[in-house]
């Protein structure tokens, strides 16, 4: 539909039905009157008639064609103009087919799988009628007891906008292409902004952070999806300067709308309008709604603020009816942009019948099998106790050796019949296995437990399984505590009193206290929760079928008093360092190192990589300069592998106080056994430039030093000027 025509639908619409184009309900709703017209269950808890339903803009929540088709056949049936409905759902980590949850991805370091994880994703999900998925969620993470985490792919910026980009092309493909291919969808970027930074770690809590620091490190990833074209961003649950950020004016229009330059539509998070009542900025749902209009949020989800109140307030002249239109032409675009005014249905009844559905097929499957074993990261191997060899007796055993509970939160039409655990994959790779798992996932019995040193006593090398479980991490599970239960831990330490290798696979949703989980493992595995085909990707690392290059996206603490813990933080006045570890006056904790137990950035290898013959082409450059570097990396083991390789910079001497470091490139490459490449990073002005006082986006001139390694440890390379 062309511009003018839908501003011209636009003028055609009453006002109460523009307002109800700004509501978004759970499918439940479309069947919650009765038949003689009694309104109960949620339609009654929200004040809502019959007569609202025929004009609703948006649901929330369905999971099958049929339920979609159903839904929209009987809305057109009674929509006066026949506006389709759009259709949205939680698409985080794959549909049906379940990949490794965000955060393992952001392990991957590959932008080329993340994109082709949103592709498969938005496949299954337009098989199912979905035309927006609430993903990519880019929020910058520090604080591992928040369960969010999981969602996102970790505590530095420019990782985070990296894959921020290839997943909105991977859900979106090409500018203008959703209105035609109908194997795409929209995507939502959440959540409007540094949720990720609740205080405490503690779901829902308040945000306090400076203006700097939200543009420096919290806008980045947000401004990058942006870039990328994403439809829709959706407002956080935290105060963002005391704020609640779906009432926040100056972040929505100022911030979002005017710095950002984002066009699209604006969406509430579940309730959030209503909660702003909750926040204590609003004596009722009247002022929610009227401050969150005014703030600029344009489709108000699973409360009925808007419905209620918005014509009376218009009627007052509080809200201008411009205003209104604003909302509904960002509502009416977004489904223009999705072809649903061409067909509502998007191919559901005219191209699917005629396709073999594609979701859960062995291609998907071999997909999710590659991203799991790529998010895999080995934090520890001594003695060289991994790959496994096909010689060896290999017992697997712990609460998540047979369990099928690996798909992490999140997966909610994933089926957890349909995965392979860590034993079946195993004991497809090689032939010498046997298994244990415990029926409980965080209790073991007297039986199993004596099984489990049954075979492990018999075996060369015992696989240990641990970790959380699914409802462990995700929305709402924060932890006081990031610790796996007192069991596991005792469970690990009897079975390295054999004296037998032990090598522990961790699977969970966050970064997590593995200190003693570390001491007592000869070799330690970062799993996460890999998805369908966990136990398959898995073991092809470690049987050795695929070497390990899985690189962390979060620091990993020693213990949950040392968080928040990450690699850029600022530097301070009386900064601890080798020469000065004896002395009391200085930024350290007594107890436990400063530094992490895993730092960002960290993998390690079946191979050894060696970084040689570092070259920069100047010393000194001005504004219009561009600056390269080169390295050479080789394969010094046996193996082949994977190594991404990783540039920091420093700011020597800031206008302000800036990090000890900043990721600023990388790029993963494949070497053989002996093989070398050349790796060339070129920075640019904008590479050396931070937001300063007034929030001027510029360089200081000055000395640079420039690490360049595999992790964010890497030593320092070089060093140039800004002249």
């Amino acid at each position: 539909m062309k511009t003018v025509q839908i501003e011209d639908l636009l003028k055609e619409m009453t006002l109460t039905e523009k307002i109800a184009q700004l509501t978004q309900l759970t499918p439940q709703f479309f069947s919650g009157a009765s038949s003689d017209g009694e309104i109960t269950g949620p339609m009654a808890e929200l004040g809502l008639k019959a007569e609202d339903l025929k004009n609703i803009g948006s649901v929330l929540g369905t999971h099958t064609a049929e339920e979609v088709m159903k839904i929209q056949e009987a809305y057109l049936k009674t929509n006066r103009l026949g506006i389709p409905l759009v259709f949205m759902a939680d698409v985080i980590h794959g549909y049906r087919t379940i990949f490794p949850i965000p955060l393992a991805i952001g392990a991957t370091w590959n932008a080329d799988l993340a994109q082709k994880v949103a592709e498969i994703s938005a496949i299954e999900a337009s098989e199912a009628g979905v035309h927006v998925t609430f993903s990519p969620m880019v929020d910058l993470v520090r604080d591992p007891r928040w369960g969010r985490v999981m969602e996102s792919t970790g505590e530095d910026a420019y990782l985070n906008s990296y894959f921020a980009r290839a997943f909105v092309k991977g859900y979106q493909g090409e500018h203008g292409e959703l209105a035609t291919n109908f194997d795409r969808v929209a995507a939502c970027v959440k959540h409007f902004a540094a949720y990720g930074a609740a205080e405490a770690g503690r779901e829902y809590n308040t945000v306090d952070t400076s203006v700097r620091e939200l543009y420096q490190n919290y806008l980045p990833a947000y401004q990058a999806a942006i870039e990328a074209g994403v439809l829709l961003v959706m407002t956080a649950f935290n105060t963002v300067d005391g704020i609640p950020a779906t009432g926040n004016q100056w972040l929505m229009q100022d911030v979002l709308r005017k710095d950002l330059g984002f066009t699209g539509l604006v969406i509430s998070d579940w309730g959030a309008v209503g909660e702003l009542i909750n926040h204590g900025v609003a004596e009722n749902s009247k002022e929610a709604a009227y401050q969150s209009i005014q703030a600029g949020v344009d489709l108000e989800m699973m409360t009925s603020c808007y419905l209620q109140n918005l014509e009376a307030l218009v009627m007052e002249n509080h809200v201008q009816i411009e205003q209104i239109d604003a909302a509904v032409l960002a509502v009416l675009n977004l489904k223009n942009a999705l072809g649903l005014f061409e067909d509502p249905y998007r191919g559901l009844k005219t191209v699917a019948p005629t396709k073999k559905l594609r979701t859960m097929s062995d291609n998907h499957r071999r997909v999710a099998r590659e991203v799991a074993a790529e998010s895999v990261v080995l934090l520890k191997n001594k003695n060289y106790a991994l790959p496994l060899r096909k010689e060896q007796k290999i017992a697997v055993v712990g609460p998540l050796a047979e369990s099928q509970d690996v798909l992490g939160a999140w997966s909610w039409i994933g089926e957890q019949t349909e995965s392979h655990h860590l034993a079946d994959g195993l004991k497809m790779a090689l032939p010498n296995v046997v298994s244990v798992g415990w029926q409980q996932n965080q209790q073991v019995t007297a039986e199993e437990l004596a099984a489990s040193r049954t075979i492990a006593h018999d075996a060369d090398i015992v696989v240990v399984a641990l970790g959380e479980s699914s409802e462990s991490s995700g929305e709402a599970a924060s932890l006081a505590t990031i610790r796996l239960p007192v069991e596991q831990e005792q469970f690990l330490a009897e079975l390295a009193d054999l004296g037998k290798p032990v090598v522990t696979v961790v699977f969970g949703g966050r970064p997590l206290d593995l200190s003693d989980i570390s001491f007592h493992s000869t070799a330690l595995v970062m799993a996460w929760f890999p998805g369908t085909e966990a136990g398959t990707g898995i073991a092809d690392v470690l049987s050795g079928n695929v070497s390990p290059s899985g690189k962390l996206p979060m620091s990993f603490p020693v213990t949950t008093g040392q968080v928040p813990v990450y690699y850029n933080h600022l530097k301070t006045g009386r900064p601890a360092h080798v020469g000065n570890n004896e002395q009391k006056y200085i930024s350290r904790y007594l107890d436990i190192p400063n530094e992490p137990l895993y730092d960002f950035g960290f993998g390690l290898s079946y191979t050894t990589f060696a970084y040689s013959n570092v070259k920069q082409s100047h010393h000194k450059i001005t504004y219009q300069e561009q600056l390269t570097f080169e390295v050479t990396v080789t394969n010094t083991g046996k193996l082949a592998g994977k190594e991404t390789v990783q540039l920091y910079l420093e700011d020597v001497v800031a206008t302000v106080a800036r990090p000890v470091k900043e990721l600023r490139r990388f790029e993963k490459i494949y070497l053989e056994a002996g093989e070398s490449q050349v790796v060339t990073f070129n920075l640019t002005l904008e590479d050396l430039c931070y937001y300063q006082r007034n929030l001027d986006f510029k360089a200081d001139l000055g000395n640079f030093n420039v690490y360049l390694g595999g992790s964010s440890q890497a030593e320092k390379v070089g060093s140039f000027e800004l002249i």
